[in-house]
């Protein structure tokens, strides 16, 4: 009964999973740019969940819409104003940019808050299901439905609207949307903060599950990085099957060594997946 309730545990928080690393894919694979800032802005919708919680009474299962909205207009902006100046830049001068990134928006943290954990407090934490000899964290639960729901949404944005496909069109070919009349630029920053806006959701949502802090963000982008890889560079679908698979892992790991240790099998995954298909579940060969 204990691995049936790690693993019905994990698949509830992997969906939180998969709409953080749908975040961190829909950047890379619109603008080959690969956002080390992006746990760093999931901590800042926590603490942007955290004020609204404290300040105005706002659930975060509620608040996740105005974190999302913030963190799109971050994202927008970081965009602009940063990385569109080095998209022709080497590799090395992105990564450099976004870890500066990183560091300035944990440094903010710390010194807006202070170094000391934090949890949300929300109604549903405390709430549970029984299923038979098995429980359902309602929490848990909500954050998955909120989190499918929202990638669903993001889905049906990127392949059912004209900017979407615009957006698709500029990932697979920059000059011929070039030709066609496409402002390349403005696209790219709605897929920035789109990106971010998915990770600023992801951070409301999971603020009363987990306690956080603002070092919290290096942890978040090694997962979201780890979650891409299995799932494939550059794939939505990659990316919200590969957050399921590590959650399940990262719970099934604590629940046969212990928490401290959950790390070990979903890298463990991550190894395995990579020597069987070295471009990920759902992603493309390089030709």
């Amino acid at each position: 009964m204990l691995l049936l309730q790690g693993a019905l545990s994990g698949v509830l928080f992997g969906g939180v999973y998969s709409l953080m690393a749908v975040g961190l894919t829909l950047i890379f694979g619109v603008m080959r740019v690969v956002n080390f800032a992006h746990g760093d802005m999931m901590v800042w919708g926590m603490y942007l969940a955290f004020l609204l919680a404290t300040g105005a009474g706002v659930d975060p299962y509620l608040a996740f819409v105005v974190c999302a909205a913030a963190l799109f207009v971050l994202g927008f902006a970081v965009q602009r104003a940063l990385v569109d100046r080095i998209l022709a830049a080497p590799h090395e001068m992105q990564i450099l940019l976004m870890l500066g990134v990183a560091l300035v928006l944990e440094n903010l943290a710390l010194v807006a808050f202070g170094p000391e954990p934090t949890r949300v407090r929300s109604p549903l934490s405390e709430a549970t299901i029984w299923l038979g000899p098995v429980f359902v964290d309602v929490a848990r639960l909500v954050a998955f439905g909120v989190a499918s729901a929202l990638t669903l949404a993001l889905y049906l944005f990127l392949f059912r609207t004209d900017l979407g496909r615009t957006m698709r069109a500029a990932a697979d070919n920059t000059y011929g949307a070039l030709v066609i009349g496409t402002d390349v630029r403005r696209v790219y920053a709605v897929a920035f903060g789109v990106g971010a806006a998915c990770v600023g959701a992801a951070g409301a949502l999971v603020a009363p599950i987990l306690p956080f802090q603002p070092p919290t963000g290096l942890s978040l982008s090694v997962t979201s990085f780890n979650i891409v890889i299995i799932g494939g560079m550059g794939s939505l679908l990659g990316a919200f099957v590969g957050g399921l698979l590590v959650s399940v892992a990262e719970s099934l790991g604590a629940v046969f060594l212990k928490p401290s240790l959950k790390e070990l099998f979903s890298f463990s995954l991550l190894i395995l997946i990579l020597l069987v298909r070295p471009a990920g579940l759902f992603g493309r060969r390089a030709s």
